[in-house]
């Protein structure tokens, strides 16, 4: 009996040693794999917009530079379709491990205003990297509308309630909205006319059959330098060096401000360090002259700020273009 149970035990000992041996195996294995500092295989930054978009160049540009830093590809995957909506999805169902990224943008703010019901929460579902860049807007009006100033335009809209037309690229776009928010804050009524794109609403404007738009920089100086139309102020808080000489819509509607703006995000639950890692290098990026002309070619500025920062800037953006919705009666249903 004794020997019965001495070979048994010998043999227990050996099967516990191999298994032991394959656990430290193991072990060693898992632990050389979470030691790889990141990034340690190409990176997907995902963009809610179409190839030769404002996001989708930013996106390119910043993967061209992290690419050039750490020496792993960067890929811009476009995933355009319903608002945005299909990218958003597919960033938020990524793993967190830092390999997926989303480029978030401000109409990814009036998504989650416009709709009830999304398959992800802008707020819960990413870890925000930084805010990159910011984009001002102009109020233009027709060289007919004798007003050449805000104040002159928010009391004729006064004296005329109704009667002054106003062009959009859609309802629920950013020029309709900052104007409904412009709309609440002087207590003017104004005439909304919806167009499909920038071009037919800036055309019709040109031509007299909306009396003012509100429009990205690039797309208005050009008409206004040749007379076509005039700029009344842009809707950043203060004076923007893409148009300098141009006063803001906030020196007379105080604390006014409607800003286009591009972001980048990980998937929520992203480890800390690699947040960090990725702030800091985008950080960098934004001070180099070849992003910052490119950002000025799409009437953006560059930003740079903290994961915590643009954490609150979220919610904060959602919640503005919330009460923008609702006061403009807009409601799109999934």
């Amino acid at each position: 009996m004794r020997m019965v149970f001495f070979f048994q035990g010998r043999a227990c000992i050996t099967a516990c040693c191999a298994a032991a041996s394959v656990l430290s195996s193991v072990a060693t294995s898992a632990g050389a794999a979470v030691a790889q500092p990141y990034p340690a295989k190409p990176i997907r930054i995902v963009v809610m917009n179409g190839p030769g978009s404002g996001p989708d160049i930013v996106s390119r540009v910043i993967g061209s530079k992290l690419t050039e830093a750490w020496g792993q590809q960067v890929v811009v995957d476009n995933r355009a379709g319903a608002n945005g909506i299909i990218g958003a999805e597919i960033g938020a169902r990524a793993a967190s491990d830092g390999y997926t990224l989303l480029m978030v943008t401000s109409q990814a703010a009036i998504v989650s205003a416009l709709y009830e019901k999304l398959n992800y929460d802008l707020v819960k579902d990413f870890s925000p990297v930084s805010l990159l860049a910011s984009t001002p807007f102009v109020m233009v009006v027709h060289p007919s509308v004798p007003a050449t100033s805000i104040k002159e335009l928010v009391a004729l809209a006064k004296a005329k309630p109704g009667q002054l037309r106003y062009g959009s690229t859609g309802a629920g776009s950013p020029s309709h909205l900052a104007t409904e928010i412009f709309k609440s804050m002087t207590g003017v009524d104004l005439f909304h006319v919806p167009y499909k794109a920038v071009s037919p609403a800036l055309t019709a404007t040109i031509a007299g059959q909306v009396d003012l738009t509100v429009q990205v920089v690039p797309s208005v100086m050009p008409m206004v330098k040749a007379g076509k139309l005039r700029a009344l102020g842009v809707t950043s808080l203060k004076r923007t060096p893409l148009a300098p000489d141009l006063p803001t819509i906030s020196d007379y509607v105080a604390s006014y401000q409607v800003m286009g703006w591009y972001g980048l995000v990980a998937p929520a639950g992203t480890r800390a360090e690699i947040i960090s890692k990725l702030n800091a290098k985008l950080v960098e990026v934004l001070k180099t002259a070849e992003f910052r002309e490119r950002l000025s070619s799409l009437g953006a500025e560059p930003l740079g700020t903290t994961p915590q920062e643009f954490a609150a800037h979220i919610p904060a953006e959602v919640e503005k273009m919330r009460k923008a919705v609702k006061a403009a009666g807009v409601r799109l249903d999934m």
